[in-house]
């Protein structure tokens, strides 16, 4: 397996792709932007693009989708219970951006806890993390797990957006992520990656 990162959008979001290295079959965690730079290295990446899997439904983790769509011919999944969030995608941008509206992203397939996507023979599994957003979703991937917005290094997503709850996304992490090895490493929708064992151990915002 091999994960490539980049870093796109208006407030620079990592957008994961992780290959299948036999198969070049690949997954396309979040997708935060429409660049055609962003389109092109991955369609140079010589990849079979197969699914899009959102963290979550906020507007800097999916503005590419529409056009990766028609790039790739690929549908998108999130959690039904984010949905609102992605409706709210033209307001978020004028309230943090000042942009004007942009039309609300089509979304029709969902995701839910322990759903597992194939690229080839590794597995991608869906883990519900709600607190940063109703529908917040991690995927692990052998030993490697996507955050999103739910743990970055040294903290946690923000919950004071529409629909955020501190208690649950505390109760997330203590209570699924941290049920995963140590060693796990943890590759966060902003900002460095970690480990599990790390935040475990120096995430002075979990204590509480």
């Amino acid at each position: 397996m091999e994960i490539k990162t980049f870093v796109e959008g208006p407030i620079d979001a990592n957008n994961y792709l992780i290959i299948d290295e036999k198969t070049k079959e690949a997954v396309l965690i979040d997708c935060s932007s429409a660049r055609p730079e962003f389109i092109k290295a991955v369609e140079d990446s010589g990849v079979k693009l197969k699914y899009i899997l959102l963290t979550h439904g906020h507007f800097d983790h999916l503005l590419g989708i529409d056009a990766f769509k028609e790039a790739f011919g690929v549908d998108t999944y999130v959690a039904e219970e984010d949905l609102t969030q992605v409706k709210l995608v033209p307001d978020m941008m004028q309230m943090f951006l000042g942009m004007p509206p942009v039309p609300i992203p089509a979304i029709v397939n969902f995701v839910n806890d322990g759903d597992e996507f194939k690229i080839g023979d590794t597995v991608i599994k869906a883990i519900s993390t709600p607190g940063h957003t109703k529908g917040g979703m991690c995927y692990l991937v052998e030993n490697n797990l996507f955050s999103g917005d739910t743990l970055f290094q040294g903290s946690v997503g923000r919950c004071d957006l529409l629909e955020g709850d501190l208690k649950a996304i505390v109760k997330s992490i203590k209570e699924k992520l941290f049920t995963l090895p140590d060693d796990t490493r943890v590759y966060p929708g902003h900002g460095a990656s970690t480990t599990v064992g790390y935040e475990k151990k120096y995430n002075e915002i979990l204590n509480i």
